[in-house]
């Protein structure tokens, strides 16, 4: 009922890694039609979203979107809106499957595995 959503606040060096390859990676590991749902993580809390800091960042990743759009019957329902507010998980929550190494992430291992 807070009206947050869990995130990952994603800090990169453009001369390293664009911001593109960043959303296409995103687009791999999430259902951009699933509203409020994420593998079995169900609640608003689990929305998803892009929430970026840099009005300039809103342009590329609204294209992409449009672009990814076109693979989908249904609309692509992820957020994207400016970022107003990161607050760090409890630290329980921090590197979760290091420190659980069974615990659940609805990602594939092998994807979070692939070089790209």
């Amino acid at each position: 009922d807070t009206g947050h959503a869990e995130t990952v606040l994603v800090r990169y060096d453009e001369n390293i890694l664009k911001l593109s390859e960043l959303v296409t990676r995103f687009f791999l590991v999430i259902d951009p039609t699933s509203l409020n749902k994420q593998g079995g993580d169900v609640g608003s809390q689990y929305r998803t979203g892009i929430y970026f800091s840099d009005e300039s960042d809103s342009t590329i990743v609204k294209q992409m979107m449009d672009e990814e759009q076109k693979k989908y019957d249904k609309p692509v329902v992820v957020e994207l809106l400016p970022l107003y507010a990161f607050y760090a998980a409890d630290e329980y929550h921090q590197q979760y499957l290091d420190k659980n190494p069974s615990g659940y992430c609805h990602i594939p291992k092998s994807l979070l595995e692939k070089k790209f």
